[in-house]
């Protein structure tokens, strides 16, 4: 499936959760704010909120001190 993360267009294994992709994306949970389809998902939702082709998401990684960084979506 295809999904639209931070701005670029990827493409992921169909079905995949929020908590799935996080992992996916190789980063730690505690640290992470994802936005999909402009509504923030709550952690306790990221492994029942199951995403579809086609989804806008915005994956928010904080980092030392509080401040954000958006999240690197290019693996070369």
């Amino acid at each position: 499936m295809l999904l639209h993360l931070n701005g670029e267009t990827r493409e992921f294994p169909d079905g995949l959760t929020v908590a799935a992709l996080v992992g996916h994306l190789g980063m730690k949970p505690d640290r992470v704010a994802v936005e999909l389809n402009l509504e923030i998902v709550s952690r306790a939702q990221w492994q029942t909120t199951t995403l579809k082709d086609g989804d806008k998401l915005e994956v928010v990684h904080f980092v030392g001190g509080g401040a954000a960084d958006l999240v690197a979506t290019s693996h070369h």
